[in-house]
């Protein structure tokens, strides 16, 4: 489908130019607030052909095309969020937001489709992270909606109230929820490179089944939690603490025999893709602080791998 919704030659037209730039901001929005790029491509899509089956006058009236772009795709967001929360409770298992691979360290991957590849349009940065993806979805829709796009996205309080349907008022007590939330799941976290060099040791030791390696790395309230969506086996409760955690790796590499683990960046930090041949299995994402792994990430659902097949 052409990203604009409508005739080819709408598409061509050299003034819509610089409104389709505004593809990869809406698209980093979209992925924030519904945290899968399928859903966020589906928003983006919308918003654009929302925009061309307007006439031409009415599209010539708008004086910002690019904040009324937003607006559609913040709202078309807030309705998915809402009725996302009863498709959750028929998901099988534990759900966890689509993880986005870093292209640049996938050679097989192909580039420049905009159509095929939604995870092109993502910008890696601190709020695009598992973990604060996972507390973004421990909020309602419209804090945030109202969070994302005032905190992240600097979007003003006026312009959000309109989103929202909210006063300004009203979305400046949302979002000052959503901080509170963010600030309360962050800890002191790790460097870059020491996150690293933590994942690195971890699959050295989960390679060699060390449980009294993997206890060592893990932090003693770790939990783990896995996402098949009921279309890979997993496990349909978290796993806590770190002898359970070990004992579970453990098990796991027992099964699989040979485990072959690759570091990969996930969401802008250092991970783990569990690969058969050319067979992307499972994407794992961490939440480390100091030199302990706090939280495990283990994404299975083929439908969520889709950006990291080779």
């Amino acid at each position: 489908m052409d990203i604009t919704g409508g005739s080819k030659d709408a598409a061509a037209d050299p003034g819509d130019e610089p409104l389709i730039a505004e593809r990869r901001s809406l698209a980093n929005l979209a992925y924030r607030l519904l945290g899968s790029l399928t859903e966020a491509e589906d928003a983006v899509q919308e918003a654009y052909a929302r925009w061309f089956a307007q006439s031409v006058e009415r599209r010539a009236a708008v004086v910002n095309p690019a904040a009324w772009l937003t607006t559609v795709v913040s709202r078309v967001c807030m309705d998915q969020l809402r009725s996302a929360r009863t498709r959750r409770e028929r998901y099988v298992g534990e759900w966890i937001p689509e993880p986005v691979p870093e292209r640049a360290e996938w050679t097989g991957l192909s580039h420049g489709s905009t159509a095929r590849d939604p995870a092109d349009h993502i910008t890696l940065d601190e709020s695009v992270e598992m973990a604060f993806l996972v507390v973004l979805d421990s909020m309602t829709p419209a804090e945030r909606v109202a969070f994302m796009l005032h905190d992240v996205f600097r979007v003003p309080f006026s312009e959000v109230a309109e989103i929202v349907g909210r006063t300004p008022g009203a979305c400046r007590e949302l979002a000052s929820s959503g901080r509170r939330r963010v600030a309360a799941a962050r800890t002191g976290g790790a460097r870059a490179r020491q996150r690293s060099v933590v994942v690195g040791e971890f699959r050295q030791a989960w390679q060699a089944k060390d449980m009294d390696a993997l206890v060592r790395l893990l932090d003693p309230s770790v939990v783990a939690v896995a996402d098949g969506g009921g279309r890979a086996a997993a496990s349909p409760t978290p796993v806590r603490g770190h002898f359970e955690v070990a004992e579970f790796l453990v098990r796991l590499a027992g099964l699989a025999g040979r485990l072959d683990l690759l570091e990969r960046t996930v969401n802008g930090q250092p991970g783990l893709v569990a690969v058969d041949g050319d067979q992307v299995l499972t994407v794992y994402a961490f939440d480390i602080e100091g030199s302990r792994i706090r939280r495990i990430w283990a994404i299975r659902n083929p439908d969520k791998l889709r950006p990291w097949s080779r």
